[in-house]
């Protein structure tokens, strides 16, 4: 996925046991959930799953939207989807990006890394453990070698 100022991970799971994950994770590091909004069942028509998670420290996001009132609408949120393949996907908004839409770059270095610290450990929990990647055996190879 390369949509600017998007981060998206594939997920291992699959989207209501990622964005349960994501949930959990958010609570244990103290942020508060807003809103728990399901696209998908709300929609009165077929639509893969898609569910937004609306969450925050008032820590971090009170001095961005003191910078720029505008940073309000973006922050933050997570979008846990299905695509037509069937493969979960967790997304969400990059916050340095964000910081340079809303004109908030001045003196929010500090709070912009360690969300951007925050999101990518969420993520990284919330999609479930990474696939290895699996490396042929060469030929002749013989346990005990």
């Amino acid at each position: 996925m390369s949509t600017e100022g998007l981060i998206t991970v594939a997920s291992n799971l699959e989207p209501k046991e990622t964005m349960d994950r994501l949930s959990a994770a958010v609570s244990a590091h103290g942020m508060a959930i807003l809103a728990r909004i399901d696209h998908a069942a709300a929609a009165g028509f077929d639509l893969r799953p898609t569910e937004v998670l609306i969450f925050g420290n008032p820590r971090a996001g009170a001095p961005l939207m003191q910078a720029a009132k505008t940073m309000g609408i973006d922050l933050p949120l997570a979008l846990v989807w299905q695509d037509e393949r069937g493969r979960t996907w967790l997304s969400y908004n990059d916050p340095q990006w964000l910081a340079r839409r809303h004109g908030a770059t001045v003196g929010t270095d500090r709070i912009l890394s360690a969300m951007a610290d925050v999101l990518a450990a969420l993520a990284s929990f919330a999609t479930g453990p990474q696939k290895k990647e699996r490396r042929p055996l060469e030929p002749g190879f013989r346990i005990g070698s």
